[in-house]
């Protein structure tokens, strides 16, 4: 027997019963999948160590145990220490190698705001003393030295250094070291901090230092606009690194690039150098999107900087430096800036002073030279340019190329301020100083061609599986 046709209701309610009967079908659960350096055999979680993630119980002790446990596993896969939604509050702690911190989507770690919970450790030897004071520094809240292979990672997880404890002691004059940095990695080689939010450190963000082969990706940090010396990332002493895909807000520079501090940093030697920066955006009213100094005695060199995005900050990229610090900074491209709402669009200085102590040398002069500008668009701009050099030590080999600059309602009458300094432009508006005179180049500034190492590192797909992943 055949059936007759269906009526348009019948569709209608089987439909509705297909529907509910896929809306009570559990959901499935999958892998959490990550990219990192490298993937994990041993997988744990900080609450198999007691963590408590209210936001009022110290997790110091968990973490500085749960490290050094599994620090054990480095020869065997290395281990992943997942922390999983909540509060967790928690002074410094250390790394280890062969190891990813991996924090989950909704955990918080909070930096504690017991001083006690963050031992004092020496000055950088590149410095000489403490960045805020003579002696000794607190150590970073999430902190690394000698290390092989660390990765910090997550789902977008958060570190809140709750600075403003710091901040107001700083201002108050009340601290006798330097306050802690959020994330250091000291004298280590294949590091990874990536997909982070990274929130109000009590100094520097994140501060790689005297190491080699570092990523540094899709990280958020934001600082108030006035808070002090909240640095986004600082590679300091670092050879072979990345930064690309950030967005930063801060109160100083959202990239400080160093390599040390006068005389301690022309003993120490070590140069930042191979360095990339790309798909950064940054708001900084009262600094650089990006600055080369003013720390750079062990000098910096081969800095590759494209597709940056400046929003109401006081200078694109800016060199710093001053008679006593030595080295150089040379071999510096950027093309492909889009700025708005700037007070400068070039800016370089050459008496920066800020001396460590009373040590240095003043006939320690830099070089600076081979500084490659291109393909730049800047909008509510009051003055186009301040470079100065220093006298009998000019900053030299300047390019600029293909740069359209619009001015502010109440812009500066003196648009390109030059002393100390030789170069060449071309096709740059308004038009620059006769110091750096128009050669009409057809193919613009210089950009590097070939690949740096750094960029043929291919990560892992790495997976947390959905059995372990915390409910």
């Amino acid at each position: 027997m055949g059936f007759g046709p269906v009526s348009k209701t019948s569709n209608v309610v089987a439909l509705g019963f297909l529907i509910l009967g896929l809306l009570s079908l559990q959901p499935v659960e999958c892998d959490i999948e990550f990219q990192a350096i490298s993937c994990r055999k041993h997988i744990t979680f900080l609450t198999e160590f007691g963590g408590k993630g209210d936001g009022i119980t110290s997790n110091t002790a968990v973490f500085q145990n749960a490290t050094a446990q599994l620090s054990k596993f480095g020869s065997d896969g290395g281990a992943m220490l997942v922390v999983p939604p909540g509060r967790w509050l928690t002074g410094s702690f250390n790394l280890t190698s062969n190891f990813t911190l991996f924090l989950q989507k909704g955990a918080v770690i909070l930096g504690s705001q017991d001083i006690s919970e963050y031992p004092l450790i020496e000055p950088l030897k590149s410095y000489g003393r403490g960045r805020d004071t003579p002696g000794g520094r607190y150590a970073s809240l999430v902190f690394g030295t000698n290390l092989t292979d660390v990765v910090i990672t997550g789902e977008n997880g958060t570190i809140d250094g709750q600075g403003a404890y710091w901040w107001d002691k700083f201002h108050a004059k009340e601290l006798n070291f330097t306050r802690p940095y959020l994330i250091e990695i000291m004298y280590s080689n294949q590091v990874q901090i990536s997909n982070l939010t990274l929130l109000n450190s009590p100094s520097w963000v994140v501060h790689p230092i005297y190491s080699s082969d570092v990523i540094i990706q899709f990280l958020t940090i934001i600082a108030p606009v006035d808070s002090p010396n909240t640095d986004g990332i600082d590679p300091d002493s670092c050879t072979n690194i990345k930064i690309e895909d950030c967005f930063i807000v801060s109160g100083d520079d959202c990239i400080a690039v160093k390599s040390g501090w006068d005389e301690y940093g022309i003993a120490v030697g070590m140069p930042t150098n191979h360095l990339i920066i790309r798909r950064l955006t940054c708001i900084s009213p009262d600094s650089a999107v990006i600055a080369l100094g003013s720390e750079m005695s062990g000098g910096i060199k081969d800095v590759r900087v494209e597709d940056i995005t400046a929003i109401n900050s006081e200078s694109g990229v800016r060199i710093k430096s001053a008679p006593g610090r030595g080295a150089y900074v040379k071999d510096i491209y950027v093309r492909r800036m889009t700025m708005n709402t700037m007070k400068y669009v070039f800016w370089m200085t050459g008496s920066y002073g800020s001396h460590p102590d009373e040590g240095y040398n003043p006939k320690a002069l830099p070089e600076v030279k081979n500084v490659n500008f291109r393909d730049i668009v800047a909008h509510n701009v009051t003055m186009s340019a301040n470079l100065a050099g220093i006298k009998d030590d000019p900053y030299t080999g300047i390019c600029v190329s293909n740069v359209t600059i619009s001015l502010s309602p109440n812009p500066k009458k003196v648009q390109w301020n030059c002393t100390d300094i030789g170069g060449i432009t071309s096709n740059v508006s308004p038009q620059p100083c006769d110091l750096l005179p128009d050669k009409h180049l057809e193919s613009g500034c210089d950009f590097p061609t070939d690949v740096l190492p750094i960029d043929n590192v291919q990560l892992n797909t790495c997976k947390l599986p959905s059995q372990q992943v915390s409910n």
